[in-house]
Protein backbone atom coordinates (compact mmCIF):
# COMPACT_ATOMS: atom_id res chain seq x y z
CA UNK A 1 0.00 0.00 0.00
CA UNK A 2 1.48 3.32 -1.13
CA UNK A 3 1.51 6.36 1.15
CA UNK A 4 -0.75 9.26 0.27
CA UNK A 5 0.96 11.90 -1.84
CA UNK A 6 0.52 15.65 -1.80
CA UNK A 7 -1.56 16.76 -4.77
CA UNK A 8 -1.51 20.50 -4.09
CA UNK A 9 2.12 21.23 -4.96
CA UNK A 10 3.31 21.35 -1.34
CA UNK A 11 6.59 19.71 -0.55
CA UNK A 12 6.91 16.77 1.80
CA UNK A 13 9.65 14.43 2.85
CA UNK A 14 10.47 11.78 0.29
CA UNK A 15 11.65 8.22 0.74
CA UNK A 16 14.48 7.78 -1.74
CA UNK A 17 16.13 4.43 -2.50
CA UNK A 18 19.44 4.04 -4.36
CA UNK A 19 19.96 0.36 -5.18
CA UNK A 20 21.52 -1.94 -7.78
CA UNK A 21 24.80 -3.68 -8.56
CA UNK A 22 26.64 -0.60 -9.78
CA UNK A 23 28.78 1.87 -7.88
CA UNK A 24 27.43 5.24 -6.87
CA UNK A 25 24.58 4.55 -4.45
CA UNK A 26 26.26 6.11 -1.44
CA UNK A 27 27.94 8.74 -3.60
CA UNK A 28 24.56 9.90 -4.91
CA UNK A 29 23.21 10.04 -1.36
CA UNK A 30 26.23 12.07 -0.27
CA UNK A 31 25.65 14.50 -3.12
CA UNK A 32 22.08 14.98 -1.94
CA UNK A 33 23.38 15.41 1.62
CA UNK A 34 25.77 18.14 0.54
CA UNK A 35 23.07 19.91 -1.46
CA UNK A 36 20.74 19.85 1.56
CA UNK A 37 23.52 20.99 3.92
CA UNK A 38 24.27 23.84 1.54
CA UNK A 39 20.60 24.87 1.87
CA UNK A 40 21.08 24.94 5.66
CA UNK A 41 19.04 21.81 6.20
CA UNK A 42 19.82 19.53 9.15
CA UNK A 43 21.35 16.37 7.70
CA UNK A 44 22.69 13.13 9.16
CA UNK A 45 23.91 9.66 8.30
CA UNK A 46 23.49 6.26 9.90
CA UNK A 47 25.81 3.87 8.14
CA UNK A 48 25.31 0.11 8.24
CA UNK A 49 27.78 -2.68 7.35
CA UNK A 50 30.76 -0.47 6.38
CA UNK A 51 33.51 -0.42 8.99
CA UNK A 52 32.77 2.39 11.43
CA UNK A 53 36.48 2.79 12.25
CA UNK A 54 37.55 3.36 8.63
CA UNK A 55 38.51 6.99 8.00
CA UNK A 56 36.96 7.63 4.59
CA UNK A 57 37.08 10.97 2.80
CA UNK A 58 33.33 11.45 3.19
CA UNK A 59 33.53 10.87 6.95
CA UNK A 60 36.45 13.31 7.24
CA UNK A 61 34.47 15.94 5.32
CA UNK A 62 31.30 15.36 7.35
CA UNK A 63 33.21 15.83 10.60
CA UNK A 64 34.82 19.06 9.36
CA UNK A 65 31.48 20.64 8.45
CA UNK A 66 29.56 19.26 11.41
CA UNK A 67 27.33 16.62 9.84
CA UNK A 68 26.22 13.98 12.35
CA UNK A 69 27.43 10.54 11.26
CA UNK A 70 26.89 7.27 13.08
CA UNK A 71 28.64 4.09 11.99
CA UNK A 72 27.30 0.72 13.05
CA UNK A 73 29.30 -1.71 10.95
CA UNK A 74 32.49 -3.68 11.21
CA UNK A 75 33.12 -4.40 7.55
CA UNK A 76 31.64 -6.20 4.59
CA UNK A 77 29.62 -9.26 5.53
CA UNK A 78 30.61 -11.40 2.58
CA UNK A 79 34.19 -11.42 3.89
CA UNK A 80 33.14 -12.91 7.26
CA UNK A 81 32.51 -16.39 8.55
CA UNK A 82 30.63 -15.19 11.66
CA UNK A 83 27.75 -12.89 10.73
CA UNK A 84 26.37 -12.55 14.26
CA UNK A 85 28.49 -9.48 14.99
CA UNK A 86 27.33 -7.82 11.76
CA UNK A 87 23.70 -8.59 12.59
CA UNK A 88 24.06 -7.28 16.16
CA UNK A 89 25.63 -4.06 14.89
CA UNK A 90 22.92 -3.65 12.25
CA UNK A 91 20.19 -4.03 14.88
CA UNK A 92 21.95 -1.43 17.04
CA UNK A 93 22.19 0.83 13.99
CA UNK A 94 18.45 0.47 13.41
CA UNK A 95 17.82 1.57 17.00
CA UNK A 96 19.95 4.67 16.39
CA UNK A 97 18.16 5.30 13.09
CA UNK A 98 14.74 5.02 14.75
CA UNK A 99 15.76 7.50 17.44
CA UNK A 100 17.00 9.96 14.83
CA UNK A 101 13.92 9.54 12.65
CA UNK A 102 11.48 9.90 15.54
CA UNK A 103 13.16 12.97 17.05
CA UNK A 104 12.01 15.15 14.15
CA UNK A 105 15.37 16.91 14.26
CA UNK A 106 16.45 16.20 10.69
CA UNK A 107 15.48 17.41 7.26
CA UNK A 108 17.49 14.66 5.51
CA UNK A 109 18.65 11.39 7.02
CA UNK A 110 20.61 8.78 5.09
CA UNK A 111 20.50 5.11 6.03
CA UNK A 112 23.53 3.94 4.07
CA UNK A 113 23.67 0.23 3.19
CA UNK A 114 20.37 -0.28 5.05
CA UNK A 115 19.08 -2.67 2.40
CA UNK A 116 21.52 -5.35 3.63
CA UNK A 117 19.88 -5.88 7.06
CA UNK A 118 16.57 -6.15 5.20
CA UNK A 119 17.95 -8.50 2.54
CA UNK A 120 19.64 -10.77 5.09
CA UNK A 121 16.44 -10.95 7.17
CA UNK A 122 18.00 -9.32 10.22
CA UNK A 123 15.12 -6.85 10.13
CA UNK A 124 11.62 -7.64 8.89
CA UNK A 125 10.89 -5.45 5.85
CA UNK A 126 7.18 -5.14 6.60
CA UNK A 127 7.83 -4.19 10.23
CA UNK A 128 10.36 -1.55 9.16
CA UNK A 129 7.96 -0.04 6.61
CA UNK A 130 5.08 -0.07 9.09
CA UNK A 131 7.29 1.64 11.65
CA UNK A 132 8.29 4.28 9.09
CA UNK A 133 4.65 4.87 8.14
CA UNK A 134 3.78 5.49 11.77
CA UNK A 135 6.88 7.41 12.91
CA UNK A 136 8.66 9.16 10.03
CA UNK A 137 7.98 12.90 10.25
CA UNK A 138 6.12 14.13 7.18
CA UNK A 139 8.87 16.61 6.29
CA UNK A 140 11.82 14.20 6.67
CA UNK A 141 13.58 13.14 3.48
CA UNK A 142 14.83 9.59 4.12
CA UNK A 143 17.49 8.18 1.79
CA UNK A 144 18.17 4.44 1.84
CA UNK A 145 21.07 2.90 -0.06
CA UNK A 146 22.38 -0.57 -0.84
CA UNK A 147 22.05 -3.54 -3.13
CA UNK A 148 19.09 -5.92 -3.10
CA UNK A 149 16.35 -3.46 -2.13
CA UNK A 150 13.32 -5.58 -1.27
CA UNK A 151 10.27 -5.16 -3.50
CA UNK A 152 8.21 -3.90 -0.55
CA UNK A 153 10.71 -1.09 0.04
CA UNK A 154 10.70 -0.21 -3.66
CA UNK A 155 6.90 -0.03 -3.59
CA UNK A 156 6.92 2.15 -0.45
CA UNK A 157 9.54 4.61 -1.74
CA UNK A 158 8.78 7.79 -3.66
CA UNK A 159 11.94 7.67 -5.76
CA UNK A 160 13.98 4.60 -6.64
CA UNK A 161 17.16 4.65 -8.70
CA UNK A 162 18.96 1.51 -9.75
CA UNK A 163 22.69 1.78 -10.40
CA UNK A 164 23.87 -0.77 -12.96
CA UNK A 165 27.51 -1.70 -13.49
CA UNK A 166 28.61 -1.42 -17.09
CA UNK A 167 32.36 -1.26 -16.55
CA UNK A 168 34.42 -1.22 -13.36
CA UNK A 169 38.16 -0.48 -13.06
CA UNK A 170 38.78 -3.40 -10.70
CA UNK A 171 37.12 -6.11 -12.77
CA UNK A 172 38.05 -4.62 -16.15
CA UNK A 173 41.63 -3.49 -15.46
CA UNK A 174 42.63 -4.71 -12.01
CA UNK A 175 42.70 -1.15 -10.64
CA UNK A 176 41.86 -1.18 -6.93
CA UNK A 177 39.93 1.35 -4.86
CA UNK A 178 41.54 4.78 -4.74
CA UNK A 179 41.43 7.43 -2.00
CA UNK A 180 39.20 10.33 -2.95
CA UNK A 181 37.44 8.29 -5.62
CA UNK A 182 36.00 5.23 -3.87
CA UNK A 183 36.58 6.24 -0.25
Amino acid sequence: MKRDTEQNGETRGLVIVNTGDGKGKTTAALGLMMRAWGREMKVGMVQFIKNEKRRTGELEAAERIGIEWHGSGDGWTWKKTDLQSAEDRALQGWEVARERIACSGYDVLILDEFTYPLHFGWLDVKEVINWLRENKPAALHLVITGRYAPSELIEYADLVTEMREIKHPLSAQGIGAQAGIEY
